[in-house]
This record gives C-alpha cells, sequence and structure tokens, in this order.
C-alpha cells in the first residue's frame, strides 16, 4: 500500500505536469477522452510504483509513464484504423499550437489554415516522430528530458526529430527536400 507521502509526491508531481501530460496524450491518441483516459491510467501507475522510483528528472518519469500508457492504448486499436483529427471541430487545431497573435483577419484565416495543416500532417506522422516533435516543439523538453521520457539515446531523438521534421516539412510544402523547417 502506498504511504500518504508518496501520494501527496505523486499528486503534486501529477497536478505540476498535468498539462504536458494531457498535451502529450492528445497528440499522440487523438482524442480527447482517450488522453484523459491514459493520464489516468498513468496517474494510478505513478501511485503504485512511487516506492520504486529511483530518483532523476521527475517530470521525465510521470511523462514516461503516461507515453507507455497511450502506446498501449494505441496497441489496442484496430491496426487499419488511423488515428482521427483531434477534434471533430476543424478549429480545434488552433487550441493547440502556438498563436500568432495576428489582427488582420486575413491573416487569421491564413493563420488558422496553416494550423489545419499542420495538425493534419501532424497526426499523420508515425508515432515515432509525431512524439518527438510533441515533446520537443509544444512541450519544450531538453533533448535529455525526451530521451529518459522515450528511454533511448540521446543521438535517437536527435536523429527521429530530424527525421520527423524533415517528414512533416515535405508533407507540408509538397516538395522533395529534406530540409526541415526552424521551429513549426
Amino acid at each position: 500500500m502506498m504511504s500518504t507521502r508518496s501520494r501527496t509526491v505523486v499528486d503534486e508531481l501529477a497536478l505540476r505536469h498535468l498539462d504536458a501530460a494531457y498535451n502529450l496524450g492528445r497528440w499522440l491518441l487523438g482524442s480527447e477522452q482517450d488522453a484523459a483516459d491514459a493520464v489516468h491510467d498513468a496517474y494510478l501507475r505513478a501511485a503504485r510504483a512511487c516506492d520504486t522510483y529511483a530518483g532523476g528528472n521527475a517530470r521525465a518519469w510521470w511523462l514516461a509513464i503516461v507515453r507507455n500508457c497511450c502506446l498501449a492504448r494505441l496497441a489496442l486499436r484496430n491496426k487499419d484504423t488511423r488515428n482521427v483529427a483531434i477534434d471533430d471541430d476543424p478549429a480545434a487545431a488552433e487550441r493547440w499550437l502556438p498563436h500568432t497573435g495576428a489582427e488582420e483577419i486575413e491573416e487569421n484565416l491564413d493563420s488558422s489554415k496553416r494550423t489545419q495543416q499542420i495538425d493534419a500532417q501532424l497526426q499523420k506522422l508515425p508515432v515515432v516522430y509525431r512524439e518527438v516533435i510533441v515533446l520537443r516543439e509544444l512541450e519544450e523538453l531538453s533533448y535529455r528530458e525526451i530521451a529518459d521520457v522515450l528511454e533511448t539515446p540521446i543521438g535517437t531523438v536527435m536523429s527521429r526529430l530530424a527525421r520527423g521534421r524533415a517528414l512533416l516539412h515535405k508533407a507540408l510544402t509538397g516538395d522533395g527536400t529534406t530540409e526541415a523547417p526552424h521551429g513549426l
């Protein structure tokens, strides 16, 4: 059974990084409800495993648990079913990506269209590339933190990030170049 102190530590960790966990879940699973379920599952796993936590980067430990719960949910899905959009609302992607702050109507329309394109292409990327892009570009984790979350060498993180950016760039521009864009 978990001690009261352990529960408090897990509660504080989960609350402090809840947005990052939920955001990662949404991007990996493509569904708000699935993301909420995965984060809940991750909390339960973290609560059960908190006494065995060996120290280190607590945020990376928590996000690794969330990622594993998301991957478990993805594995249960029918292999023929593709990931769905974040929401049935086409403007939903705008809530998850950075805002430009443009005030002109034309700029807002262009920005909204571009955001929808990025969301659609990001959802089409294989999970191994999508998760690295989400952790780096949206959650702003360092390479070391991403390596800890994915339990993989930093070199693998860097190569997946470069490949994912290149695939995303190619899909967004429609050209054959492999040069990754600077930022999303």
